[in-house]
């Protein structure tokens, strides 16, 4: 059986968190030079554990093992947001330099090969999940040639370039290779915390549809006009707000959340009549029926907008990630090693945030394993863990992939033989 070596783990996470620290947390961005550093250091990392490691056109880091057997890939990602947390993906990643480095070292498990990943972009500085959307197909190069950073427009291809990644190829799944993905991460809520219960075997990821919402009303001054002829498209997305919070608990999922996260006036002065209002808004469920039920509400729901406030409306979809139900016996896998390591201490639940893992679903049998976070922070660079908790959490995965490994693991096909060897 598999022991993680917990003093080694936490020094790692630590060195990770050296890559643009910030406070008690990290900022690192996608493709700054804090961020390709870190990746330059986990490739080294993945060498050292006998791995061969290599760094894709997009950024992902991986280390594949010297192996003819189909080979269990655990990750996470590498960036972080904006001045924020230090847990928040590299905790998954440091999970899987851990593991492989385990099983390396454990006699019985030196056969049983871990791959170990950091992607790039989960947190779309540039491309929302850029990095295991590239793996399995998902993105062309017109996308990745359109995509600029969010906050300053940088294109792309330009910090591509910067980072030394311009024509270096990108890596495709080839799934004849794994036995299938597991992620680690921090909740990032407080459920678990609150339950006080230590490990979350996830069951579910939210699929997350946004849309952008905009009325047009008539501008003009706000001391000479009636109110009886006004068209103010502020009162307009006002009405949709209160409409919002007053229809969908009636429609909604029991796990569904909603959130208005902006709304724009136009031109935004006190003694003028708003012409434009513009509300981006969110939804998130992991069931498609209810995301579909949602949808038909909020179009229903701006339309009689509209009609009641005399301004013409537009809606657009903006994102319509789909949910995905994680590997059923991937989830049995990661709950008895809970049990065995944690006796009732954890609990299955669903991911309310969005995760590479459910991207790499689509080509692979995945499944993701949550930990606490101090008082459901993340996103924010007071984001923590308690060490035991840390540690707990990748032994419980160590543990699980070893099931999965001897279960599952077979050599690969002929064909990936060849495509290593030559």
């Amino acid at each position: 059986m598999p022991n993680i070596n917990a003093g080694r783990l936490l020094s790692d996470l630590r060195r990770l968190a050296q890559f643009g620290a910030y406070r008690t947390g990290v900022h690192r961005p996608t493709y700054s030079k804090e961020d390709m550093d870190s990746r330059r250091w986990l490739a080294q990392q993945y060498e050292a554990v006998g791995l061969q490691a290599h760094i894709d056109g997009v950024g992902n880091v991986f280390g594949t093992p010297r192996s003819d057997r189909r080979s269990l890939l655990i990750g996470s990602h590498a960036e972080s947001q904006n001045h924020a947390g230090w847990l928040d993906g590299a905790l998954g990643v440091i999970y899987g330099l851990e593991i492989a480095r385990t099983f390396a070292e454990t006699p019985d498990c030196a056969s049983l090969p871990i791959a170990s990943v950091a992607w790039a972009d989960e947190e779309g500085h540039y491309v929302s999940m850029l990095g295991s959307r590239s793996f399995v197909g998902d993105i062309d190069e017109a996308e990745i040639d359109r995509a600029g950073n969010v906050d300053d427009g940088l294109p792309l291809r330009e910090a591509l370039r910067t980072a030394g990644l311009a024509g270096v190829p990108r890596s495709l799944a080839e799934p004849e290779r794994y036995v299938g993905y597991l992620e680690a991460h921090i909740e990032q809520g407080d459920a678990l915390e609150a339950s006080r219960k230590r490990i979350g075997v996830v069951t579910s990821i939210v699929g997350t549809w946004q849309y952008s919402i905009v009325f047009h009303g008539i501008q003009n001054h706000a001391g000479t006009t009636r109110m009886a002829i006004r068209r103010d498209a502020g009162v307009a997305a006002a009405t949709l707000a209160m409409a919002i919070a007053r229809r969908f608990p009636e429609v909604a999922g029991p796990r569904s959340v909603w959130t208005i996260g902006r709304i724009t006036l136009d031109p935004g002065a006190p003694n003028i009549i708003p012409g434009k209002a513009e509300m981006l808004f969110q939804f998130r469920d992991s069931e498609m029926p209810v995301l579909e039920r949602l949808d038909a509400v909020i179009r229903e729901l701006v339309e009689e907008t509209a009609i009641k406030t005399g301004c013409r409306a537009e809606i657009e979809q903006t994102e319509t990630g789909k949910p995905w139900h994680m590997d059923p016996a991937f989830q049995d896998a990661i709950e008895n090693a809970a049990a065995r390591r944690a006796p009732g201490a954890y609990v299955r639940m669903p991911s309310g945030a969005s995760h590479d893992a459910q991207v790499v679903a689509r080509k692979l049998r995945a499944a993701m394993l949550f930990i606490p976070s101090i008082g459901g922070v993340s996103h924010h660079w007071t984001e923590n863990t308690d060490e035991a908790d840390l540690v707990l959490g990748c032994q419980v995965l160590a543990d699980a992939a070893e099931t999965i490994l001897r279960r599952e693991g077979q050599p690969m096909g002929e064909e990936a033989l060849l495509n290593d060897h030559g």
